[in-house]
């Protein structure tokens, strides 16, 4: 069967389809599951490029959905047929996280979905969401659950609250949907008018330019009154923090969820206390936290934001397209 295939020392030039072994049959509580799609990640990226550098020879991406095609001895929630997508962190069933790293995180330390087909234990999968396309539920495991976890888990957003998300890259999107379905106001930043337009198409209440305004979070106190957002959803990490803090009110949430602007830089402590705030770092979530976001999208009428979707054999196309920084949403590919 065919696999993206990861070559150290990283690069897309190195990247490739190669044949692997079938799975063959699962185990006692195992399932193997034909893969049917995958999304990109920004975490994905940085595997392929050898930025987080892995095991030679490793199965890239990290989300997944298909198909169950057979279940072993002891499996009682899965059956023949069932439709399931993966879990980021497959040991993280509940509770606090086990590890601070991608040790056994699939398309990093483990090998991943890319690939057309898998054994893996049971409940390193949930099932997916009802009526929704493989593509769909393949941006779930990692965008889709970072943005559910930092509005309803850590940020307890409630109906009439303001949010700040930051960019239109695929957990900002997810936010901006999620947001707007729990009956938020949503204010969105972006480099580029065009996105900013399909934000506020997909309800954005408001939206900043910020390569046009330097000081974006005076925007956002305009906007709001001088108040400030009741939560932000910071992607980017230290170029941009200082000014999510001025943009979020006294006693508000920051929920960092990605570095994109670098992995170390200053936090400003004193604004921090002054403000009363809480900034809190979240890494996806758990396989609890999974089964209660999908529980929730049963009852919207949601569907991810796919900017294109490349076939198995388009990886490195996909990677460069994500690369330039030009897609709106999600990325994925189909096997």
């Amino acid at each position: 069967m065919k696999a993206i295939q990861y070559r150290s020392p990283g690069g897309l030039s190195k990247l490739g389809i190669v044949e692997t072994a079938n799975p063959g049959l699962p185990a006692p509580h195992e399932i193997r599951v034909r893969m049917h799609a995958s999304s990109l990640n920004r975490h994905d990226y940085n595997v392929a490029l050898g930025i987080l550098p892995v095991e030679d020879g490793r199965i890239l991406m990290s989300d997944g959905a298909g198909t169950v095609e057979a279940v072993g001895i002891g499996i009682t929630d899965f059956a023949v047929g069932d439709q399931v997508v993966s879990t980021f962190f497959p040991d993280w069933r509940q509770g606090d996280a086990p590890l601070a790293t991608f040790a056994r995180t699939p398309g990093d330390g483990l090998d991943g979905y890319g690939t057309e087909m898998v054994v893996r234990p049971s409940h390193w999968f949930t099932h997916m969401p009802r009526d929704w396309s493989f593509t769909q539920a393949a941006t779930l495991p990692t965008a889709g659950l970072t943005a559910w976890r930092a509005l309803a888990v850590e940020g307890q957003l409630k109906t009439g609250q303001d949010v700040l998300v930051l960019g239109t890259g695929g957990v900002s999107v997810f936010a901006l949907q999620l947001a707007k379905q729990m009956g938020a106001r949503v204010i969105v930043t972006s480099s580029s008018d065009e996105k900013l337009e399909r934000a506020r198409g997909l309800g954005a209440d408001f939206g900043v330019n910020y390569s046009r305004n330097e000081n974006w979070c005076e925007a956002v106190l305009e906007f709001t009154k001088g108040r400030g957002v009741d939560l932000a959803v910071e992607t980017s990490g230290p170029g941009t923090l200082p000014q999510s803090m001025k943009a979020t009110r006294m006693g508000g949430h920051i929920v960092l969820v990605g570095v994109l602007t670098g992995i170390a830089g200053q936090v400003p402590t004193v604004a921090l206390m002054g403000r009363q705030q809480t900034l809190h770092g979240i890494t996806v979530g758990s396989r609890a936290h999974q089964l209660e976001m999908i529980r929730a999208l049963n009852t919207m009428g949601l569907r991810p934001v796919i900017d294109v979707t490349y076939p198995f054999a388009k990886i490195v196309e996909a990677f460069q397209f994500q690369g330039s920084g030009r897609h709106f949403g999600k990325i994925c590919i189909q096997y």
